[in-house]
């Protein structure tokens, strides 16, 4: 069975006991957080969030808090602005985070749902996970990581993520401990 259909019979199980339902998909990069969120978007019709949007804003990276594993990530804005409405069972919208132009997108507007799928590095961080009813955790070969990364992003920036972003990474899964806070464990 795939990785879909299995994560899918886990929804699907799962939203026939609980609803409102919150699934993390953490892992590491090029693991597929993104492409197994959307397809479970697709088949479910629910909300999905990334992570991604929530890097810290250029103020907020000081040395003290880089230094600390998982702390690239505003958790506490994530939380506030979206775990807390989600729990509640509330409509709510936020403002993605663009590291590109170091400024905040447009407004995202997200409905209550029966589910909703939060992607990406860091959504699994300990002071977010409470609040997810299913957690799991993609991970990949290095060598594969390695390949997807260079078709996705070229050649330079796969420099960049082996370099920077991997590491961090590294750093987030092993200290954090977040496969062993995982509900699931998926090899791609």
């Amino acid at each position: 069975m795939s990785i879909l259909g299995e994560v899918s019979g886990i929804i699907r199980k799962r939203l026939s006991e609980k609803s409102p339902l919150i699934v993390a998909i953490d892992g590491r990069c090029a693991s597929g957080k993104t492409t197994l969120a959307q397809k479970l978007r697709e088949e479910f019709q629910c909300n999905t969030i990334s992570a991604d949007h929530f890097f810290l804003q250029p103020h907020q990276r000081t040395k003290e808090r880089l230094s600390t594993a998982g702390e690239n990530i505003d958790h506490e804005r994530f939380l506030s602005e979206v775990l807390v409405p989600l729990k509640a069972n509330k409509d709510f919208y936020y403002r993605p985070f663009d590291c590109s132009t170091g400024g905040f997108g447009e407004e995202i507007h997200i409905k209550s749902q029966p589910l909703t799928i939060i992607e990406g590095s860091y959504c699994c961080h300990h002071k977010l996970r409470e609040y997810y009813d299913i957690k799991l955790f993609l991970t990949i070969s290095p060598e594969e990581q390695k390949k997807r990364i260079v078709l996705r992003d070229g050649a330079e920036k796969a420099e960049i993520f082996k370099n920077k972003w991997i590491p961090l990474e590294e750093e987030y899964f092993t200290k954090c401990d977040i496969k062993n806070h995982c509900d699931y464990i998926f090899t791609v």
